[in-house]
């Protein structure tokens, strides 16, 4: 069985077939499921200590932030320029 995984920056990758969502941080509602998501324990910060620019949403519920850009996870998705593991 052959495991699809997105590189979300920095050496972190996640499941491509996982990913639910790839959306902007910079919204109210986003900042909102950012902090339930901490309160959870379902947040996982992927952003090595820089900006947040990306959230990913997962099919567990887990709530990933990457410090690239929407667009080009979005691209990478889209393209299939996603990995095997």
């Amino acid at each position: 069985m052959v495991i699809k995984v997105l590189n979300i920056g920095f050496g972190n990758i996640v499941s491509a077939a996982r990913v639910v969502a790839v959306i902007s941080p910079s919204s109210a509602p986003m900042k909102r499921l950012k902090e339930e998501a901490r309160e959870r324990g379902k947040l996982v910060d992927a952003t090595e200590g820089r900006m947040t620019r990306s959230v990913i949403i997962t099919d567990s519920d887990h709530v990933i932030l990457s410090a690239l850009q929407t667009e080009r996870l979005a691209e990478r998705l889209a393209e299939g320029k996603v990995a095997d593991a």
